[in-house]
């Protein structure tokens, strides 16, 4: 039998290196699915500032409530210690003290405190339970914060690995893991209103870099963009796409103006209108702010206008 060998090539030996094509498919797809993981961050925070929110309204609450009940507890103590040093007074008694003559008189005097002993008596139990409820309530958000703080760490944990593997496909494809970003320097259009405060801010900051969860200045993600365009004009909106999809009043591309917000891919993208079908949008990471089609490679979900 003849032995032989088999000599492989260097190029055979390894695995070809992915083309600058395969890795911007890659970056591609990654950035797609890295803000919908953003915009659920975002989402997150949100609940949790509400569930705080919520906590320091028991908390304060709690104050009050403990008094009320602090109070209740000593009226139905005075009834309890009342009727143990005078023992029991029944229509019975008022019938045996005195003459008949004031017989009706004392019978509706007797009423009287009956009435008010079961007004206090009731008192007591309703501030007891308000009380107990408020504690319960108190301490399930307290629980709730607990998970909500864990799940957002767990977030931003998964969020900061992903964007560690994007910077290195965007090095190897680019030989930069961000793109640099410049300032506008064109004419900013003239639009009257409030519309036209958020459409300028929108304009000036065009090549602010891409940072999730930011909301300016110097840096933003696509739902922190709109936010900040819009409270420079006076107008609040949740840190949320899907969010602001439910808070602003839905319109037709027909009825598209500058300063109305678009929805992508399906509610995980906005960026902001800015006329001649263009967008102003903090588009992902590695990518700075910048002016765009509105035909931008996603779908459109919806147009919304912020009233």
């Amino acid at each position: 039998m003849t032995a032989f060998a088999v000599t492989l090539t260097g190029a055979q030996a390894a695995h070809a290196s992915p083309s600058t094509s395969d890795l911007t498919k890659q970056i591609d797809a990654q950035s797609k699915q890295l803000e919908v993981v953003v915009e659920s961050y975002n989402a997150m925070n949100i609940s949790l500032q509400k569930t705080q929110s919520d906590l320091k309204k028991l908390e304060a609450s709690l104050a009050p409530a403990k008094a009320t009940l602090q109070t209740a507890s000593a009226q139905v103590g005075t009834i309890a210690t009342t009727a143990y040093v005078q023992g029991r007074v029944g229509p019975m008694s008022a019938l045996i003290d005195g003459n008949s003559g004031d017989l009706m008189a004392k019978m509706g005097f007797l009423d009287q405190i009956q009435q008010s002993n079961q007004r206090d008596i009731d008192n007591f139990t309703l501030t007891t339970q308000t009380f107990a409820q408020r504690q319960s309530e108190l301490k399930s958000t307290q629980a709730k914060q607990a998970a909500q703080l864990s799940e957002i760490k767990a977030r931003k944990a998964k969020i900061e690995k992903d964007i560690k593997s994007l910077k290195a496909k965007r090095t190897q494809a680019y030989g930069s893991p961000t793109q640099a970003g410049h300032a506008y320097t064109g004419k900013i259009p003239s639009i009257s209103g409030d519309a036209g405060v958020a459409v300028r801010y929108a304009f000036n900051a065009i090549g602010s870099s891409y940072v999730f969860g930011a909301d300016g200045p110097g840096s933003y993600d696509c739902s922190g963009l709109t936010m900040a365009s819009w409270k420079a004009a006076g107008h609040s909106l949740p840190h949320n796409a899907a969010a602001q999809w439910g808070q602003v009043a839905h319109i037709s591309r027909s009825d598209l103006k500058a300063g109305d917000l678009v929805f992508y891919n399906s509610l995980a993208h906005v960026g902001i209108y800015v006329g001649n079908n263009q967008i102003i949008d903090a588009p992902r990471e590695g990518e700075p702010v910048d002016e765009r089609s509105i035909n931008r490679g996603m779908p459109i979900y919806g147009y919304g206008r912020v009233t």
